[in-house]
């Protein structure tokens, strides 16, 4: 499957593609820095960063989030197999970097529906000599069929970390847990999931105007509770690793995200806030700062 999707036809791949309309995944990637986005994505952006202009950490943290819980997962718990759903585009570093740095046999599944990923997955596939990585055209909301098609890489009588970054509040209620339910009950014992989910508990008035700005675009965009956010892992018996589920920037810090090289001030204040973006050093984070939870579990 993953092959005929990356085969699949560019006149027919660019039909699929809707500029017109911001993407969550491509708004993603204007906030880390990316060039793989449209107007729309970056009007969308901008709108945000008015909204809340500290609003970039909440991506780039959760980025490092997932840097620190696969490095985890890979360095202390052996996992060596990985289901990622809701990918988005490539950036640095992506899954299986991190975690053939540990396993150079680590096997990584992609999954996203947005065909501008699909346009660029090819830079998700340069796995290490022993290792894989496959990508798969595929939607959140069709679990079984994910489950079938990553089957075809991964060994699902061995763990699997499930990982649903930033990606379960683009869904309501009666999708989010049931889809969350079926992909853990499709795990093996010894697999664990990996997520993170926005949330209006912290610092609720920043956070709700940036809301506001993506639900007038169209987008979902449902913000949980820490109850909330815990059910996707209590409702699914797993274990809650240390130190459970708490704002990202506090999970497990190591004070190691990457600090990028700053231009000269003059080309740096020739740059719109969009583009400054790409060269702050998140670093100097605050509590005031971060909206996301994330968390580890382990399934029995």
């Amino acid at each position: 499957m993953t092959g005929d999707a990356l085969a699949q036809d560019p006149e027919e791949l660019r039909k699929r593609i809707d500029s017109s309309r911001a993407h969550p995944a491509r708004v993603y990637d204007v906030f880390l820095g990316g060039k793989d986005h449209y107007p729309a994505d970056r009007d969308a952006a901008a709108a945000g960063l008015a909204a809340n202009p500290r609003g970039y950490l909440d991506v780039r943290h959760n980025r490092d989030f997932l840097r620190r819980a696969v490095t985890a997962v890979a360095a202390e718990d052996g996992i060596r197999q990985f289901l990622d759903i809701g990918t988005g585009l490539p950036t640095s570093e992506n899954v299986h970097q991190i975690a053939q740095r540990t396993h150079p046999d680590a096997r990584v599944v992609y999954v996203d529906n947005d065909p501008v990923v699909l346009a660029h997955a090819r830079a998700l596939l340069v796995s290490s000599p022993e290792g894989r990585t496959d990508y798969l055209d595929a939607d959140l909301r069709d679990p079984a069929r994910i489950l079938e098609e990553a089957a075809k890489t991964l060994d699902f009588d061995r763990p699997v970390a499930l990982c649903l970054v930033a990606v379960l509040h683009f869904l309501p209620d009666e999708e989010a847990y049931a889809i969350v339910r079926e992909l853990v009950g499709a795990l093996p014992s010894g697999s664990r999931l990996i997520l993170s989910h926005l949330t209006d508990d912290l610092n609720p008035e920043s956070i709700r105007a940036v809301q506001r700005t993506y639900t007038d675009r169209g987008f979902t965009f449902v913000l949980r509770s820490h109850a909330d956010v815990e059910r996707f892992f209590t409702d699914n018996s797993l274990t809650l690793a240390d130190p459970s589920v708490v704002p990202v920037h506090r999970w497990r810090p190591d004070h190691a995200a990457p600090v990028p090289n700053r231009p000269d001030a003059a080309y740096l204040a020739g740059l719109d806030d969009i583009e400054k973006i790409r060269y702050r050093d998140i670093n100097d984070v605050t509590d005031a700062d971060i909206n996301i939870y994330g968390g580890l579990g382990v399934k029995a």
